[in-house]
This record gives structure tokens, sequence and C-alpha cells, in this order.
């Protein structure tokens, strides 16, 4: 299984941005879809996780500014990130667990200026 993520980017304090994470090749069926961050010089931590059908849980520090959603025709996870602030800046990356496995995706960097 292959993750591919994408919509990082720069920006400002306050703005917006949306993840997308695409899953392809032998998957099978999907259990958990999450997102993970890690912070420049910090371990990687969770973010928020959906449930295939569609219970979403999120981390205190990003609650209420992002949501998580995601796609079971497509295979596919997003993040909205909303009222992004400094200390959301980290690299983020996409995971999805299914029966026996579970696969990352490559990270997309994230980079909120203030």
């Amino acid at each position: 299984v292959q993750l591919q993520a994408s919509g990082g980017g720069l920006v400002q304090a306050g703005g917006s941005l949306r993840l997308s994470c695409a899953a392809s090749g032998k998957i099978g069926s999907i259990n958990v879809m999450a997102w993970y961050r890690q912070p420049p010089g910090k371990q990687r931590e969770w973010v928020a996780g959906i449930s295939p059908g569609g219970s979403a849980n999120y981390a205190e520090r990003v609650k209420g500014r992002f949501t998580i959603s995601r796609d079971n025709a497509k295979n596919t996870v997003d993040l909205q990130m909303n009222s992004l602030k400094p200390e959301d800046t980290a690299v983020y990356y996409c995971k999805v667990i299914g029966a026996g496995w579970d696969s990352w995706g490559q990270g997309t960097l994230v980079t909120v200026s203030s």
C-alpha cells in the first residue's frame, strides 16, 4: 500500500491549509486513517484519527481547529487545518491501518509564520 500526501506549504498564523492523503495499491479493508506530525527537533505525535464510520478523535492541542475527514470509496483522508499557529509547524504524515498492516505516507511540510 502506498500513501501519497499533499497540501503542505507556508501559511501565516491564523490561516488555513488542507492536507490530503490518497492510498493506492493492494489495499483490502482499511480501518483507521490518521494524521501525525513531527515538529522540528521533536518526536512524532498523533494529531487526529477517523474510523471507517466517520467517528473522529483529535489531540487536545488541535481540537476545534482541525477537522479530519475520509472518503472510503476513494481511500482518501483529509485534514482541514484552520486558525493555524506557529506551533503547528511540522512535517505531517498520514497513516492508514488495515487488518494486520499499516502504512505511512512520505510526509508533507507545513510551516506557519508568525
